[in-house]
C-alpha cells in the first residue's frame, strides 16, 4: 500500500529548542520543492492504493535519495548519517525518536520502481522549473570535453583498397543473384601484328616515318649545338628515340 506523507509527530519536537530544529538554506529550498504532490505520481503504478503492507512514505524516500546523490553516499552510510543528524531527520520528515529506514528498504523501493520512476520525476521537475520560468527550454547549452586522438588521414593506397573491396563485394552480391557471371576477355580490339611483321619494330623505321617538318626541327636543333658535340649526335630525324650522351635537346 502506498503512503505518500508521514503525519506522525513526537513530543521531542515540542521540547527541543528552536535552534536545534533548523535546517541549512539548501535543504529548506529542496524541502519546499519536494512538497509538490506531482513527485508522488510516478510511484503510484508500483503500489496498491489500499491493499498490502504500508510502504515507506514517498516524501521520506525522495529526501533520502536527494541526500544520497547530493553527498555521494551509499545506502548504509546514508542511514547512519541521517540517524546522527537532527537536521537531516527533519528534512527527511522522520519524527524524532523514530528509527531511520533500513538500507534494504531503500534498496527494494529503488529496484522495484526502476528507471521509469526516475524518468517521471525528471519530467515533473522539468515541468515545475519551466512553469516557474527557472528553465527556458527553447535553448540548449552542452558542456563537452575535447580529448586529443590520433587522426588517420586517407591515403591513395587505402582509398584504392577500399574501392576494390567494395567492388568485389558488389560483384559477389550480383553473382549470388545469378548475375555477373565469369567475364570473358574480348581480344577483337587488341593490336595484332600483320603477316610477316615482327612485334619489335625497328626504330629506324619509326624515324623514317616522321613528318618533314619534324625532321627539319630536329636537324636544326642538332646544328645549333657545340661543334664537338654535334659530331657525336646521329641523325635525329632517322632515329629520334635513340639515346645519346653529351647533349640535351
Amino acid at each position: 500500500m502506498l503512503r505518500t506523507l508521514n503525519a506522525q509527530h513526537t513530543l521531542w519536537e515540542a521540547i527541543l529548542p528552536e535552534m536545534c530544529l533548523g535546517m541549512p538554506a539548501e535543504l529548506e529550498a529542496v524541502d519546499r520543492l519536494l512538497d509538490d504532490p506531482a513527485f508522488f505520481e510516478p510511484f503510484r503504478a508500483y503500489f496498491h492504493a489500499a491493499l498490502g503492507r504500508p510502504s515507506l512514505p514517498i516524501e521520506t524516500y525522495l529526501r533520502l535519495m536527494f541526500l544520497k546523490y547530493r553527498y555521494r553516499l551509499g545506502f548504509e552510510p546514508l542511514c547512519r548519517e541521517v540517524a546522527d543528524s537532527i537536521s537531516w531527520q527533519r528534512f527527511c520528515r522522520i519524527p524524532l525518536g523514530v528509527a531511520v529506514p533500513h538500507p534494504t528498504t531503500l534498496m527494494k523501493i529503488t529496484t522495484r520502481c526502476g528507471a521509469s520512476a526516475i524518468d517521471g520525476l525528471n519530467e515533473a521537475l522539468l515541468a515545475k522549473a519551466t512553469g516557474a520560468k527557472v528553465l527556458k527550454t527553447n535553448k540548449l547549452r552542452a558542456d563537452t570535453t575535447v580529448v586529443p586522438a590520433n587522426v588517420a588521414y586517407p591515403t591513395d593506397s587505402g582509398l584504392l583498397a577500399k574501392g576494390v573491396a567494395k567492388m568485389a563485394k558488389a560483384i559477389k552480391s550480383l553473382q549470388a543473384k545469378g548475375m555477373a557471371s565469369r567475364p570473358h576477355l574480348v581480344r577483337s580490339r587488341s593490336v595484332q601484328p600483320q603477316p610477316g611483321q615482327n612485334r619489335r619494330t625497328d626504330r629506324r623505321q619509326i624515324g623514317r616515318s616522321a613528318s618533314p617538318s619534324t625532321q627539319k626541327i630536329l636537324n636544326d636543333r642538332a646544328e645549333s649545338l657545340h661543334p664537338h658535340q654535334s659530331k657525336k649526335i646521329p641523325n635525329l630525324a632517322v632515329n629520334p628515340n635513340r639515346p645519346f650522351s653529351g647533349a640535351s635537346i
